[in-house]
């Protein structure tokens, strides 16, 4: 249960667009905007026990996919995405319209997103290198990989071992939050 969920993604899409393009000086691939979509969900997700968007992802050889935006590619009041030239190949960008409203996310998740923004958007880093990141720093994308390409990922498998058989007393703060988070969702 995330308020204003819709709201929050189309933002979210249009602040990593927006500012991808000013600091890389280039447009945001598609792949890279799923791999910034993903660090935003399971790194709020590590620290937090909730993810920022609660996104579906899919296990795909690139790393996690949104699935709701990858199957839809459809423009918004916020975002559209556009053919482009990277280099010798095209692909799709991601280009904002107009400016992102930040008031949908608190302090936190506004400074994760600036975080994020300010690893990846450069000019030398690759979809290639973003995917190679994501497969090394998010736990869950590579368990799910490992068990079936393809497969939806489970949030609960972001967290070392099996959450659902540790004692209450084991459990972190964040874990104890997901679990919560978990609960109240279904």
């Amino acid at each position: 249960m995330i308020p204003y969920r819709e709201e929050k993604i189309q933002n979210a899409v249009a602040f990593f667009a927006d500012q991808f393009r000013k600091k890389a000086r280039k447009p945001l691939p598609q792949t890279g905007l799923y791999k910034l979509l993903a660090y935003l969900d399971f790194t709020s997700l590590k620290e937090t026990g909730r993810p920022v968007l609660g996104l579906i992802y899919k296990a795909m050889d690139m790393g996690p996919v949104p699935m709701e935006i990858y199957g839809t590619k459809k423009d918004t009041e916020k975002y559209k995405f556009q053919a482009t030239m990277f280099g010798q190949r095209e692909g799709l960008a991601v280009i904002p319209k107009g400016i992102p409203d930040l008031d949908y996310f608190s302090n936190y998740e506004f400074e994760l997103m600036k975080r994020i923004i300010e690893i990846f958007a450069r000019s030398w880093i690759t979809t290639s290198i973003m995917s190679d990141s994501s497969h090394q720093q998010i736990l869950a994308w590579k368990r799910s990989y490992k068990k079936q390409k393809n497969s939806i990922i489970d949030y609960s498998l972001e967290f070392d071992g099996d959450l659902f058989s540790k004692k209450l007393e084991e459990l972190t703060f964040p874990e104890e939050s997901y679990l919560t988070f978990r609960a109240l969702s279904e």
